[in-house]
């Protein structure tokens, strides 16, 4: 061991940046909350990368999705979150979503298994003074040392509200309203689809307009919702035909009862590797749970549903990295500390557990007096990074979701859709082979992240 760095946060993002730098030979000490006495409000357990919100990382595609492609980059740099992933997935269609459960108690035996990892249950209230840092507390950090970061910052933390989407049993679910089927038959019949006509749906707004929902707190009142994860009763307020076009579009779907596209659909996705348990896609809520069994229940097929989960709402928050944080995630003020996962204001799985990679692999190159660049911004994590550090106005900072929006644009002609996002991808592999090719850590082939069956 050449080093020792201190990782606050046992999430998604600190479990990745441990695993990197425990394989890169440095010490590394994780201190986590939960299991110590402390929780969060949305958290359920303590394991090590707990997923909170669904089991999905979203799309797999490669070639042609930007989160595919950042699962390519992500697996070819040896990512223990990826491999987890890998090892625990559940039919999704074309999309990566996972045995929650099982994932977590993965991630957790690896981390803890590790011989260069020491995990310390305990609550961290102030940045440390000294020592290589990464904090990676995530969007439900601890009120001590949020009001910590805002002080060493000299701005206040932004915070957005995310929410929790119910998961049903599959047992208790009617088949013969539902049917199994991918959008477009994409994947295989991995969704269950729940089939409403035109005043089954209007019925159905109806109820989530007039349904009691959870009163805010004091503090959440001016706090806006992330528009990637909104409330499906915000959604209904926007207008009748919102979630239409959202989370209960019909299109793709085939009724085999009928032949035909239902007027709307709400969709289940696996939710664990035994099939039993099934997540509401898209069906994050904050409505009371009585309004929401009440409500659901008015859902074909899910009329005798049983909830192993209510869906919830919790206040996430987040930093203004684009002007608090310099290229390599170093905290301006304290360059000690770097910034990691949804707390610098990536949104989603994957992308935290990405820049947990990343901040990693820098400090790991500084350990070793030496500098890393970073990925390029043609690459699906040079993307991710540019934003974070610089490519986003900090006065409008949101959090974002890796799409090749982000990317620079592509030279010579416009091409077809389908081509254009082939040759987004095409690039981004070919940035990142250069990338890897420098002088840098040494990645560990996922074939040997992952037990042999």
């Amino acid at each position: 061991m050449t080093h020792a760095i201190h990782i606050i946060g046992g999430g998604l993002a600190g479990s990745e940046a441990a695993w990197q730098l425990a394989e890169a030979g440095h010490s590394v000490r994780l201190s986590e909350m939960r299991g110590g006495g402390d929780s969060t409000p949305a958290h359920e357990s303590d394991r090590l990368a707990e997923m909170v919100c669904s089991n999905s990382f979203r799309s797999d595609d490669a070639d042609s999705n930007a989160v595919g492609l950042l699962h390519q980059e992500m697996r070819s740099l040896g990512s223990l979150i990826m491999a987890a992933a890998d090892q625990h997935r559940v039919p999704a269609g074309s999309a990566l979503a996972v045995d929650r459960e099982a994932f977590g108690a993965e991630v957790t035996a690896r981390i803890a298994g590790h011989a260069n990892i020491t995990v310390v249950r305990e609550r961290i209230d102030a940045l440390p003074a000294a020592g290589p840092t990464i904090v990676a507390t995530g969007p439900l950090t601890a009120p001590g040392l949020a009001d910590a970061i805002a002080s060493a910052a000299g701005a206040d933390a932004l915070a957005f509200f995310d929410a929790i989407a119910p998961i049903v049993h599959r047992d208790s679910i009617d088949m013969d309203i539902c049917w199994m089927a991918a959008r477009w038959d994409k994947g295989g019949k991995d969704y269950i689809n729940c089939p409403m006509d035109q005043a089954q749906y209007e019925a159905f707004i109806a109820a989530l307009n007039a349904g009691e929902k959870t009163a805010f707190k004091q503090w959440e009142k001016d706090t806006p919702y992330f528009e990637g994860c909104m409330p499906i009763e915000v959604m209904a307020e926007r207008g009748p035909e919102t979630l239409r076009f959202g989370p209960m579009k019909p299109v793709g779907l085939d009724n085999p009862k009928t032949g035909r596209w239902p007027y709307a659909v709400i969709q289940l996705r696996q939710d664990n590797r035994l099939g039993t348990l099934w997540n509401m896609v898209g069906f994050q809520t904050k409505l009371k749970h009585t309004e929401q069994v009440r409500i659901f229940r008015t859902i074909p097929g899910l009329e005798q549903a049983e909830f192993a989960r209510l869906g919830g709402i919790h206040r996430n928050s987040f930093i203004r990295s684009p002007e608090l944080l310099d290229g390599e995630l170093r905290l301006k003020a304290l360059p000690h500390i770097r910034f990691a996962g949804q707390i610098t204001g990536c949104e989603g799985y994957v992308e935290s557990a990405a820049i947990g990679l990343l901040a990693a692999r820098f400090a790991a190159a500084e350990a070793q007096g030496q500098s890393l660049a970073a990925p390029p911004v043609e690459t699906a994590l040079g993307a991710l990074i540019g934003h974070i550090t610089g490519g986003a106005t900090a006065d409008t900072y949101q959090p974002m979701n890796i799409n090749f929006g982000l990317m620079p644009p592509l030279a010579g002609p416009k091409s077809k859709k389908a081509d254009r996002k082939r040759l987004y991808t095409d690039r981004a592999r070919a940035a990142l082979a250069e990338w890897i090719d420098q002088p840098a850590l040494t990645s560990t082939p996922i074939a040997d992240l992952v037990p042999s069956a």
